[in-house]
């Protein structure tokens, strides 16, 4: 008896041992762990945007501790190879799946009667849904594996999945920014037009590499240096294409964020000469409330007549800008500013870095992208200080170049590192509020070049 009970405890533990992740971890897994402790160091240490860097990191850091993937995120049953093979020869499908056009579906019904009868009247059912039996049907989509069980990460992640939090990330955007240097200076726009020039540069050479537009475009966004759009294109954009980018442009977006001040300031001292990286410029006017007011309502008007794809961005953007400068909406602006803001960083952070699986992260694909992303990023800074040097030029040397790498979308970033390069030129030159004209301005156009790619489509 006692020799059973102690057999049956040593097989008790050697159970454990197995299911630990000790015994389950992989090489890849380690390399992630390590990559997860560097942007622990750069986010804790050198303080290179801590709020976006450390959730990041340690959502990369939790899902690679070996065995901890099946429990933050979920188990899965089987690939899609697999299962498309044991379909054809008979087999059944787990309950409320079926497999359709080469990928497992989740069927979510519902007898919707409106859209019902929409559909019987030559209407057209929208996407994800399907017309069956009398019934309209809500179709979830796995690109390569059916859930078992989900984690927590997996629920936080709806709100990437269906592109919630990125406009949330903009509504908390638009109410912390101030608009005044930009309708004080309009001639900012040109600026932050010039910075989205690393986009569609990066977008020419990514259909060369990839040979697939859709891809091409959700590489080429990360040329806005703007996380939340970066992640809006590339899900609004999955659906065109059968490569599962998420990680690495999100990784790659948030990572080049928070380290723009290694990529820049090389950048502006080698395009910008000293003389001009001197250059004073005059104080910006003061601009009266109601012109405040004004603005986001005539910029949502203007381009949503125009580009409509934009307006989820572009649109909360604006809404908490008037939020803020509406004087009449303090205790909502300053819950977009904070607890929402706050939030939704968090929530975003962690489930960007938890998509950074080691086994699917490690690939030469993923290297591409992160280069091409780099690239893309690069040029935005380039065509930003360009179109700066060119506006020093005709202005006469009222305008000092430097705010022009400010046109890339990385709201204050961006914008205080023109102060700083002016500031090592010149301890006495302050840039940061005409700096922010052209950031501001490549918030704006970041969103507006988001909505055109997706209208591509």
């Amino acid at each position: 008896m006692t020799q059973n009970l102690l057999l049956d405890i040593g097989d008790i533990f050697k159970g454990l041992l197995e299911q630990s992740g000790i015994m389950n971890g992989s090489v890849e897994n380690y390399i992630m762990l390590g990559i997860s402790f560097v942007l622990f160091f750069l986010a804790i240490v050198k303080k290179f945007e801590p709020l976006l860097l450390l959730p990041i990191a340690f959502g990369m850091f939790l899902v690679n501790i070996p065995g901890a993937y099946r429990i933050v995120w979920g188990e899965y049953v089987a690939n899609i190879t697999e299962l498309s093979e044991f379909t054809a020869a008979g087999g059944v499908l787990p309950q409320g799946y079926i497999f359709s056009d080469g990928k497992i579906v989740e069927e979510i019904s519902g007898n919707i009667a409106e859209l019902t009868t929409f559909t019987e009247l030559n209407g057209v059912i929208p996407n994800g849904f399907t017309l069956k039996e009398g019934i309209v049907e809500a179709l979830h989509t796995y690109d390569n594996v059916i859930p078992s069980s989900r984690g927590l990460l997996w629920y936080l992640f709806f709100g990437v999945e269906h592109v919630i939090y990125p406009p949330l990330i903009f509504l908390g955007i638009g109410a912390m920014t101030d608009f005044g240097p930009l309708i004080s200076n309009p001639k900012s726009m040109l600026i932050g037009a010039a910075a989205q020039l690393g986009i569609f540069i990066a977008l020419f050479f990514a259909v060369l590499c990839f040979d697939d537009l859709a891809a091409a475009c959700s590489i080429a966004i990360i040329g806005g240096a703007d996380g939340p759009t970066a992640i809006y294109v590339t899900q609004k954009m999955s659906q065109y294409t059968d490569k599962n980018l998420l990680s690495a442009i999100a990784i790659a977006a948030y990572s080049y964020m928070a380290l723009i001040p290694l990529i820049q300031k090389p950048i502006m001292r080698l395009l910008v000469p000293k003389k001009e990286r001197a250059i004073k410029m005059t104080q910006l006017r003061k601009v009266a409330k109601l012109e405040k007011i004004i603005f986001p309502i005539t910029v949502t008007l203007v381009v949503g007549l125009l580009l409509p794809d934009a307006m989820p961005l572009l649109g909360m953007l604006m809404l908490g800008n008037l939020l803020k400068e509406s004087g009449v909406t303090e205790r909502l602006s300053s819950q977009a500013q904070n607890g929402l803001m706050n939030t939704i960083t968090i929530f975003l952070g962690i489930c960007v870095g938890s998509k950074a699986f080691g086994s699917v992260f490690l690939s030469v694909e993923t290297l591409e992208i992160i280069a091409l992303g780099l690239f893309a990023f690069a040029f935005g800074t380039i065509g930003g200080l360009l179109m700066g040097r060119i506006m020093c030029k005709l202005s006469g040397g009222k305008i000092n170049p430097l705010i022009g790498s400010a046109g890339v979308s990385a709201v204050p970033m961006a914008a205080r590192i023109s102060e700083d390069v002016g500031r090592e030129t010149d301890p006495s030159n302050h840039l940061l509020m005409h700096a922010m004209g052209p950031n501001v301005a490549g918030v704006i156009g970041s969103a507006i070049a988001a909505g055109f790619l997706i209208s591509l489509f």
